[in-house]
């Protein structure tokens, strides 16, 4: 996901998104705990991609 894909959904969009992601996350820290996982670096982007919507999310809110 890039940043472009994400500037562009709402508030509201972004918080479900950052709540989705969250939760993707989780679920990926317990498969890689169990040896599941099968590529470990999706953690890794996952959280990168939290911080592009927390990115978004500040900066939406600092406009209004």
């Amino acid at each position: 996901m890039k940043f472009e894909d994400v500037s562009g959904l709402s508030v509201d969009e972004l918080k479900k998104k950052d709540v989705e992601l969250r939760r993707n996350l989780f679920e990926m820290k317990m498969k890689n705990s169990l040896g599941q996982l099968a590529n470990p670096l999706e953690i890794r982007f996952t959280r990168r991609d939290i911080a592009r919507v927390k990115t978004a999310i500040s900066q939406k809110t600092a406009k209004q």
